[in-house]
């Protein structure tokens, strides 16, 4: 193979995968000019790079949204550092990954084994885009609002672009005709980060272990345990009201809560929120 063959080799392979100029030109000399076993070749290595990354914290990134015909779908792709999370790539990277999450209603596992535009996987591509930038990336979790039993509604805080930021947050509601009030619901759930609709949908165990804590701490400061116990029990339904979508205070009235803006905006029927999301870049990884 003549040194022009191999340059031009290397250029193809390099404009295939990404990767740098060393080692698609060891992959070319390797596979006797191969394209096709020269991609394996970088695969494999590029594989054992990824493996060795993974074990990193990646807590950076950015929320995705994309919405259409009134349906929505969120994703959370991670990297190690704010810096990557700006970096022209990986955007580009994370907007296709965005799409795709739609088409496949977010779920994980088919949007992994999904073809993107250049005809390889999602994961593969992953693989390729950890080898070419040198972090761990990770796309994390997703989730997919459709269109049935009610209105959805979205609000992205610290915006980089349209539809991508830090915060994400996803709302469904039922009997709603007020869209603005929709986008304010969106944004409280943003700003005030509830885990649940209602008492019903916080887990035991969150509660159980806030009132152990809250115990531990009144025990602490010395307080009897009959004592305890009784101011436990404020403290633990103040918990539930700052925790609970419906009961928390209403961001642009603190006077009231969201169940009364509901109430307040209702017309023939009662406005329910179905179920809802917040995505925060990083949290509790």
């Amino acid at each position: 193979m003549s040194n022009k063959d191999l340059l031009n080799n290397v250029k193809k392979l390099r404009e295939l995968t990404g990767v740098g100029f060393k080692d698609c030109k060891v992959a070319i000399e390797e596979n006797n000019g191969d394209i096709e076993k020269s991609i394996e070749f970088l695969r494999k290595k590029g594989i054992a790079k990824a493996s060795k990354k993974m074990g990193r914290n990646a807590s950076e990134g950015l929320a995705l949204v994309y919405n259409k015909s009134d349906e929505v779908a969120v994703v959370e792709i991670n990297s190690e550092t704010d810096f990557v999370a700006k970096n022209k790539d990986f955007l580009s990277f994370s907007k296709e990954i965005s799409k795709i999450n739609f088409e496949v209603s977010a779920n994980i596992e088919k949007l992994n084994l999904s073809k993107m535009a250049n005809g390889k996987t999602v994961n593969d591509n992953l693989i390729s885009l950890i080898s070419k930038i040198g972090e761990k990336i990770t796309i994390r979790r997703s989730s997919f609002f459709n269109n049935k039993e009610g209105k959805n509604f979205f609000y992205i805080h610290s915006a980089v672009e349209k539809n991508i930021g830090k915060i994400v947050s996803v709302v469904k509601i039922l009997n709603i005709d007020n869209n603005e009030l929709g986008k304010k619901i969106a944004m409280h759930i943003a700003a005030s980060s509830p885990l649940a609709i209602d008492k019903s949908g916080l887990k035991k165990e969150v509660i159980d272990k806030e009132l152990e804590i809250i115990k531990a701490e009144l025990i602490n400061s010395g307080k009897s345990g009959d004592l305890a116990d009784k101011i436990s029990k404020g403290k633990i339904n103040k918990f539930i009201s700052d925790n609970t979508l419906l009961n928390q205070l209403w961001i642009m009235d603190p006077k009231k809560k969201v169940s009364d803006i509901l109430q307040e905006n209702k017309k023939d029927k009662e406005i329910k929120i179905i179920n809802f999301v917040r995505f925060k870049v990083g949290e509790g990884v």
